[in-house]
């Protein structure tokens, strides 16, 4: 069984081959060694499976002479979000997004706080079948301007990121990456030439920190990040989750934020979010407040123009402000927007700067509701 899915955008025609159930689909980036296993070739970590083994992912794995995705068409469920939780405050504001995930991850982040999606080996996660189309009608009959690839990383589901992507397009929803960015060159690509917005995790600014509390590397987020930012028409923010005394202090945020600043500009959007206990690391204390100020603080010292803190109560380090003239811009408290100070295109009322980002007219009003949602009971 096969299916093929148009790109509008008039990229090359997308091909999927199931195999043996609807629900497995043959992978492109996989080569065979000399010594029988097969080395996927999605991520850097190069998993070099054995028939019937499967990688760390857990979505990907071996099966004949092939490496397969797992799990197309399944998710561990899907909800309706403000787009200021992914967090994007500059795609879009004030819009709903479909959100949907299935299970497994790239990385082994120990403080991992979606574990029990990430972390998953178990198929009974993925309770929620949906296929690309079903998920661009949902979106429509739902409200929802985007749909967004989160919960656990969409690098991993790539194939059906990207069909899914590719539907949403024939109704005019937008799609967004919620990602670690932990993906090699060529599917990169793939992955991101159907994305409109993504929302990448830079979790530190030193090889030591991915090695030791992801099982991963540095150099190819930096990678990535210099990818969508200067390749792509992608819009990009970037999150760090700050972890007390792991990846907070002042020296590695000042050089984290000058290297965002020197290689990507001053308009890409930072979030400083607040870590809690969680998964493997429930012994370190919560982030304190001060900690995310001090890092907005800096970042803004080094010319990022838009900076912001989550997971806590803080409406001015949430808020945007025009880096020109410095009026509050959007007001936020949580995820609810107060004050409007732009123009349909997105330009500053008081001094005609345009605020760097997706604004398309006035802003939405779905406010701060989720809303869990069952596709089969969209009518």
């Amino acid at each position: 069984m096969a299916i093929q899915a148009g790109n509008s955008k008039g990229a090359m025609m997308q091909k999927r081959r199931f195999v043996g159930s609807e629900f497995v689909v043959a992978t492109e980036y996989w080569h065979a060694l000399g010594d029988g296993r097969l080395q996927c070739d999605l991520c850097p970590r190069y998993c070099k499976l054995r028939d019937g083994q499967q990688g760390l992912c857990f979505v990907r794995a071996r099966q004949g002479d092939e490496i397969v995705l797992t799990t197309y068409g399944r998710s561990s469920g899907f909800c309706v979000d403000p787009i200021e939780k992914k967090p994007l405050n500059h795609f879009l504001p004030g819009s709903a997004v479909l959100s949907f995930g299935t299970a497994g991850c790239n990385l082994a982040c120990k403080y991992c706080q979606n574990w029990d999606m990430s972390k998953s080996r178990e198929t009974d996660t993925l309770a929620d079948r949906a296929t690309p189309e079903m998920l661009a009608d949902a979106a429509q009959e739902l409200g929802c301007c985007s749909v967004a690839y989160t919960y656990n990383d969409p690098v991993i589901f790539l194939e059906y990121a990207v069909d899914t992507a590719i539907a949403c397009q024939e109704q005019d929803i937008k799609s967004v990456a919620v990602t670690a960015g932990y993906i090699c060159e060529q599917p990169r690509k793939e992955f991101f030439h159907d994305m409109d917005a993504a929302n990448i995790d830079l979790k530190a600014f030193s090889e030591d920190f991915y090695y030791k509390l992801t099982g991963g590397h540095l150099q190819p987020v930096l990678d990535t990040l210099r990818y969508v930012k200067h390749e792509t028409d992608v819009w990009l923010e970037i999150t760090t989750l700050l972890i007390p005394g792991y990846n907070d202090s002042d020296r590695e945020l000042d050089e984290m934020t000058r290297w965002v600043v020197k290689e990507l500009g001053p308009d890409v959007p930072m979030h400083f979010s607040a870590f809690h206990p969680d998964w493997k690391m429930m012994d370190v204390p919560p982030t304190p407040p001060v900690t995310l100020a001090r890092a907005r603080t800096i970042a803004m010292e080094n010319g990022v123009r838009y900076a912001y803190t989550g997971n806590v109560h803080d409406s001015d380090g949430q808020s945007t402000y025009c880096h020109s003239c410095g009026t509050k811009l959007i007001g936020r408290d949580g995820y609810e927007l107060s004050t409007w100070h732009l123009s349909d295109d997105g330009h500053c009322k008081t001094c005609g700067t345009r605020c760097a980002g997706i604004i398309d007219g006035p802003p939405g009003d779905w406010g701060a509701r989720r809303m869990p949602v069952r596709l089969s009971a969209i009518p």
